[in-house]
């Protein structure tokens, strides 16, 4: 009997209970596997809230201080973990507060269902109390959406929520639920979701186009490999380790697909895109053959569409059918998860070193080291850097740490220099970028992986845009490492105001509070770092520390990060200053 079968047999046995909306609700989540569920409670809620509290012993609520907290934190939870992350909030601003989070799981593909309570069903289109469209207000930034306003609808919708959100290429789901269908009785009987008409959610592999794909890479003189988040959502690190080793091509990666393959990997060049590695943004223009894996070709990697990769053919190994072709005309695209469309692309690929190729990009990382990286990392200048702080991590954890980084320029920083041995070690907010999902992510990263250190890396900016959710660390006592990086400035648009705008610095100084202070006032242990003499001791206090540390460095105020690719640009005019 096959497992599908043993399943359905499985579902048949169940009993019917006759329970409560809102006890379907938890009852529903518990045959998921959720054990962590991040919210906030209010009027149209409180039902299933009321529910919760008798399941306390199964279900870890988390009660983040702010709405927006509660998606980021899921999000960081679904990122250290592969699971579902799961949100939950009241009507009117409860949910819309959701709004920003759920955009950004859907721009970087990460799997969460988001739970809304809703007015009674006689009382929608009537504008009652903290009543709001949240089905209209979230179908843009969702991958499915429901509003449920019959207890009996509850198990079928919430089976079908957690199969979509994790299925294929992941994202948010939100399920709105009246306050009448919460309190109602059906008679339950929860049969997990498998397929879902007219939804196919991974492509069937196509053979010819797996044997076309090999044949351009064995031919290949210069070919590339760039890979994204594709490979991590797909579990196809082993595949992209043995393609790299067995075809001796060079890889790169985007943000979300850093940690798939080992940093210190000797085929492993660096970042591509606006702020990434020197050599794979020119190689991207010299390659013969590009080998795009899991990743869209987002805008910030490919700058100037009309001379990106114009004289490479490009393959692309792609979960989406709606990516290919979007942006870059593909000579060949491989439709599947990565790990399946590797698998079956690797035993046609003959064995290569492209010895030649691959030095030419040793030969620019050393223009890069030169120009940059050396004084970065081991700077001569009075001031600290970025760098060196993410350094000083990376001699602590010795590349066993979860990075979780915020937006602005420190990102571009953690991203560039942070080590990584694991895989789903980088989380930070890609396509969206989210000022402010940092600190609510490492949260919830650091409850998704225990056993591993979490470090989150914020900018003074950011900081304050979530700074409240420093309550939840307090009440949980979740041990995450918080660095931030002051500058006293919004350091990135600070950076293109230098750089394209005369230096009219409009609206980007910060002046900041006492930010130890502020977490001492949460029981926080904490302390600031402006010497070079003290970052070292600093850095090893706070990663022995057992539990939530607060450690502020504060950098030099004016410096940009490089090489850059100015917006629009294309990556051969990369800059090193």
């Amino acid at each position: 009997m096959d497992t599908q079968t043993m399943k359905l047999e499985e579902n048949k046995t169940q009993k019917t209970q006759r329970i409560t909306g809102k006890e379907a609700v938890i009852k529903c989540m518990l045959a998921e596997g959720v054990d962590v569920l991040y919210g906030y409670p209010g009027g149209a809620i409180m039902p299933v809230y009321d529910e919760l509290y008798k399941y306390q012993d199964k279900i870890h609520h988390v009660l983040t201080r702010h709405e927006q907290g509660a998606t980021h934190a899921a999000q960081g939870y679904a990122r250290a973990t592969g699971k579902v992350g799961v949100a939950m909030a009241t009507s009117g601003p409860g949910a819309t507060n959701l709004i920003t989070g759920i955009a950004d799981a859907m721009i970087d593909s990460t799997p969460m269902v988001c739970i809304t309570g809703q007015v009674a069903y006689h009382l929608l289109g009537s504008d009652a109390f903290q009543e709001t469209d949240i089905i209209g207000i979230s179908t843009p930034v969702t991958k499915w959406n429901f509003q449920v306003t019959k207890a009996e609808d509850i198990p079928e919708v919430m089976a079908k929520a957690f199969y979509i959100a994790k299925s294929g290429r992941p994202g948010p789901v939100l399920v709105d639920i009246t306050k009448n269908a919460q309190n109602e009785e059906l008679d339950f009987n929860y049969k997990k979701c498998t397929a879902v008409r007219s939804y196919k959610p991974v492509p069937t592999i196509d053979n010819d186009k797996v044997a076309e794909a090999a044949k351009l890479i064995n031919a290949a003189k210069k070919p590339m490999i760039v890979w994204g988040q594709g490979v991590i959502l797909g579990k196809a690190e082993d595949e992209l380790k043995e393609l790299v080793e067995k075809t001796g091509i060079p890889a790169a990666w985007t943000i979300l697909g850093a940690s798939a393959l080992p940093t210190e990997h000797r085929l492993n060049v660096g970042m591509v895109g606006m702020h990434g590695n020197y050599a794979p943004n020119i190689m991207t223009n010299e390659c013969d053959v590009l080998i795009a894996i899991g990743m869209r070709f987002d805008d910030r990697v490919t700058g100037d569409l009309n001379t990106y990769a114009k004289q490479a053919k490009v393959i692309h190994f792609e979960i989406d059918p709606a990516e290919v072709d979007k942006n870059v005309k593909t000579a060949v695209a491989v439709l599947g998860n990565s790990k399946d469309t590797l698998a079956a692309v690797l035993p046609l690929l003959k064995e290569n070193k492209h010895e030649d190729w691959h030095n030419r990009f040793k030969e620019l990382y050393q223009v890069e080291y030169d120009k940059i990286i050396k004084d970065d990392i081991t700077p001569t200048k009075e001031g600290l850097t970025m760098g060196e702080v993410l350094e000083g991590i990376n001699t602590c954890s010795k590349g066993d740490a979860i990075i979780v980084s915020d937006v602005g320029q420190h990102q571009m920083i953690a991203c560039r220099y942070a080590k990584f041995n694991q895989t789903k070690s980088n989380i930070t907010s890609g396509g969206l970028g989210t000022m402010g999902f940092a600190l609510p992510a490492a949260i919830g990263a650091k409850m998704g992986a225990v056993d591993r250190p979490v470090v989150a890396i914020i900018g003074d900016g950011g900081y304050q845009m979530t700074i409240q959710e420093l309550g939840t660390i307090f009440q949980t006592k979740v041990p995450v490492k918080i660095v931030v990086l002051n500058n006293e400035f919004l350091g990135m648009v600070r950076q293109w105001q230098q750089l394209f705008f005369d230096r009219r610095y409009a609206s980007t100084e910060m002046t900041n509070p006492d930010f130890v202070t502020i977490a001492k006032g949460y029981s926080i242990e904490a302390q600031k770092v402006s010497k070079r003499e003290d970052l070292a001791q600093a850095i090893e206090t706070m990663m022995k520390h057992e539990g939530p540390y607060f450690l502020e460095v504060m950098v030099e105020k004016e410096d940009c990060v490089f090489p850059m690719i100015p917006s629009g640009a294309c990556v051969s005019d990369i800059r090193l200053e």
